[in-house]
């Protein structure tokens, strides 16, 4: 058959062809042409955007194809244009689809991420079908090249023979018949076989094992919400079915009360961490290296020991100490590597136990530490990330608080806190909302990952836009407060009362404390409480050692005593950032 150039699609679910025109003088050479043209699809008219400007599905040839198609194809087919190949951009009021670039704006959130309104059948037969009714009665004429309208059906009269599936082709009727489409003509090319679900049949499942029980599959991240109840479900029934088959008014077959607190098989009371087998194929050869090494050091101090330097006696023997002494910690350094320990840690069961509904958190208070000194030589912004993520962390507000220690005194610090805080009142809630991670915004912005992963819906992505302007906007600040510090006024800074700023010397200030959240009644933008937040600067004296950072440790021991006294410290440095991983 004749095409002159041009490609032919079939429909995989209806008897029809459709000619496209894919040669170097058929295409469009300017957006204009394409007022009054039809889609080169499926025939219809290429509709007028509200700017009064017709639709342009490609901007690098402008192949006239209708919103319908552009869609379908972004959504089912190869995301590229039939002529250029160019691979389609998202346009406005088209949803987004998976490869698409991250966009910022809002105002169009309701197309990009609306995919529940689209019916796949119809987008079909929109595509393929627009003018079957009027063109059915056309023959086809294989002594002369079709027009465009009579290459959209054709009739089972026709001389084109069908291509069916062979051991299906006895129970299918010939309006049914499809054209059968390979699998290796995926890709690159305009055809694309489409299915069809007939609406009447339910969906099926098919899971692997029918019969599991749900509650086999443990308590993770998929489904969490769904498994809780789940669970709480399943014990609650447990405790009946004991209570019942106890007797003894309620007690045991030992006669011992029932605990309805501790029904049995509760997930909360098993170990928190178990130990993982390390296979033998993995640590044997290391072993295996480590009993080499062994011997060549013996071997080596078996040759030092015996062949002494007579004519420098003192200095073999200061030699032969020093590398004795190197020996022994480089074997006390082998032990824990001859027979490592890995765990397997379970967050859930920690949430399980210590954190029973209704009742108040037994989980134990964290005081954790942030110490920084020049903040000329560690960036503001990278310490305001670490106190961000210490703040979201995934732990009862009343259990967290974080102390900052200001060793330098300097206002650019302080600033630079009092401008975190009134940001975490809005990170905070986003992060604990969406189950954000990581949780320094610096370093979630910048991921390479598709943070639409498990989040599909546009209140997330309006939210997450939202919240990235408002962190560019800090970030702005934040370099404002180091432009301004790096021109020191000759007196020194002042607050705004204008007294003068205790640290302007950085030797001899006195002690300074300063309560950002926790304490003082602030809550986020959603009225919940945040984590206490402290700005601690120690007094320095001339003439008094201050012992750099272990000074710091302990002024920063002392005040968390006072204002939180929990029981366990941890210490991290300006440059990291917490995750609930």
């Amino acid at each position: 058959m004749d095409t002159g150039g041009r490609l032919i699609a079939g429909s995989h679910n209806r008897n029809e062809f459709v000619l496209i025109n894919a040669d170097e003088n058929a295409r469009i050479k300017s957006v204009k042409e394409l007022s009054g043209q039809s889609c080169q699809i499926c025939g219809d008219e290429i509709e007028i955007t509200v700017d009064g400007e017709p639709f342009v599905a490609c901007n690098e040839c402008a192949f006239p194809v209708c919103r319908t198609c552009y869609e379908y194809e972004r959504r089912e087919g190869n995301q590229a244009c039939p002529q250029c190949k160019t691979r389609y951009k998202r346009i406005k009021g088209s949803p987004r689809v998976e490869g698409d670039e991250e966009e910022d704006d809002i105002d169009d959130l309701d197309n990009e991420f609306d995919y529940g309104t689209l019916d796949p059948q119809q987008v079909t037969d929109t595509m393929l079908t627009a003018r079957l009714n009027a063109v059915r009665g056309s023959q086809f004429n294989s002594s002369r090249m079709p027009a465009h309208s009579e290459l959209y059906s054709s009739p089972p009269s026709s001389q084109i023979p069908l291509l069916t599936y062979v051991e299906e082709g006895l129970e299918i009727s010939a309006d049914h018949h499809a054209l059968i489409v390979p699998s290796s003509m995926g890709h690159g090319n305009r055809v694309h076989p489409m299915s069809y679900t007939d609406p009447s049949i339910p969906l099926q499942h098919r899971p692997m094992v029918p019969r599991k029980d749900v509650a086999v599959y443990g308590y993770g991240s998929v489904s969490w919400k769904d498994r809780m109840e789940e669970w709480k479900k399943k014990k609650n029934e447990k405790l009946q079915v004991v209570r019942h088959e106890g007797g003894n008014d309620g007690g045991n077959l030992d006669g011992e009360e029932l605990d309805a607190d501790l029904p049995m098989m509760d997930e909360g009371r098993q170990p928190l961490s178990r130990k993982l087998p390390i296979p033998s194929s993995k640590i044997n050869p290391y072993r295996l290296v480590i009993i080499v090494r062994l011997a060549i050091l013996g071997l080596f101090f078996h040759y030092r020991l015996l062949h002494p330097v007579r004519d420098a006696y003192g200095l073999w023997l200061t030699s032969v100490i020093c590398e004795i002494w190197f020996a022994v910690s480089w074997i006390l350094d082998q032990f824990p590597k001859w027979y490592p320990i890995e765990r397997e840690t379970y967050l859930d069961r920690l949430f399980l136990r210590y954190e029973k509904e209704g009742k108040l958190s037994e989980l134990a208070s964290v005081d954790i530490f942030v110490s920084t000194v020049d903040p000329m030589k560690e960036p503001p912004l990278i310490t305001a990330n670490t106190v961000l993520s210490i703040l979201a962390v995934d732990y009862p507000v009343d259990k967290v608080a974080c102390y900052v220690s200001d060793d330098g005194a300097a206002m650019l610090t302080f600033e630079a806190l009092s401008e975190t805080s009134e940001f975490a009142r809005k990170w905070v809630p986003f992060c604990k909302k969406f189950n954000i991670e990581p949780r320094a915004p610096e370093w979630y912005f910048t991921q390479k990952i598709d943070y639409l992963k498990d989040k599909i819906r546009p209140t997330f992505v309006r939210e997450r836009r939202a919240m990235k302007r408002e962190y560019e906007e800090f970030k702005v600040r934040i370099n404002g407060l180091v432009a301004t510090a790096e021109k020191v006024p000759e007196d020194g800074w002042t607050m705004q009362d204008g007294t003068p700023w205790p640290g302007n010397s950085v030797r001899d200030h006195p002690g300074m404390i300063q309560v950002f959240l926790g304490h003082s009644g602030v809550r986020d933008v959603e009225g919940n409480e945040l984590p206490c937040l402290v700005y601690v600067s120690r007094e320095k004296r001339p003439g008094f050692e201050h012992h750099k950072k272990a000074g710091a440790m302990n002024a920063l021991i002392r005040v968390s005593a006072v204002l939180s006294n929990a029981p366990y410290l941890l210490n991290v440095d300006c440059d990291h950032y917490i995750n609930n991983s």
